[in-house]
């Protein structure tokens, strides 16, 4: 008889496409292919400023929730760099020369409502976001700093300096994912915010992309 699947291989199964989808965005896959310029890294590095605000406001907000708790370690926290790496690319008065896109407004408002109010929520976009960059992030990190000439400043997002092993801390995420008290149905909905999380990043792709388009227009 075969062994029943587990919660993280169901959603990691289950979101594979949606993953696929989006970091095969046009906007995204020129980056990586090296077509993408300097600027259109900075628009991305811009939004994801406002999507972590959200997720890390969050995260203090949910530090005391039983089930939220097990999964939030000050290890991933990325707004530092973040605000790090903006200063760098933009200049001090950053904050003057960025605003969120249609849909990271929507992004944010997501995070925001399910974590007042609904723990799974809250991870499936933890999970979502701090797995990817331990993931697929490096390698985008490493591509990046070859592309535009950087070396820690500019990219000190995808920098984690604090998990000396991140295929071992991303085992240990899942086990946790496994350990979830949830029953099937919540695991359902959670896997559903997962998958709502990568369209929110794959339309992000897409509104960088007009919004470039309209600077060129």
């Amino acid at each position: 008889m075969a062994e029943p699947i587990t919660f993280s291989t169901a959603l990691r199964e289950r979101s594979s496409s949606a993953h696929s989808t989006s970091e095969h965005a046009g906007f995204m896959a020129d980056l990586i292919k090296g077509e993408g310029t300097r600027d259109d890294y900075v628009a991305l590095v811009a939004q994801h400023w406002f999507i972590y605000d959200a997720l890390e406001s969050a995260t203090e907000r949910m530090r005391h929730d039983p089930v939220a708790a097990v999964f939030i370690s000050d290890k991933l926290t990325r707004l530092p760099a973040l605000e790090a790496d903006l200063e760098f690319l933009i200049g001090p008065d950053w904050r003057e020369r960025v605003a969120p896109l249609p849909t990271t407004r929507r992004y944010v408002d997501r995070i925001n409502r399910v974590a007042a109010t609904w723990p799974g929520g809250f991870v499936a976009h933890h999970y979502t976001r701090y797995l990817g960059d331990l993931s697929g992030g490096q390698f985008i990190g490493r591509l990046m700093a070859r592309r535009f000439g950087f070396e820690t400043n500019g990219i000190g997002f995808y920098l984690f300096d604090e998990i000396a092993d991140p295929k071992a801390f991303k085992d240990v995420y899942r086990d946790q994912l496994d350990a979830a008290p949830w029953d099937a149905d919540e695991q359902a909905r959670v896997i559903d915010e997962v998958l709502l999380a990568y369209r929110f990043n794959t339309e992000l792709f897409e509104d960088l992309a007009a919004a470039k388009s309209a600077q060129v227009a």
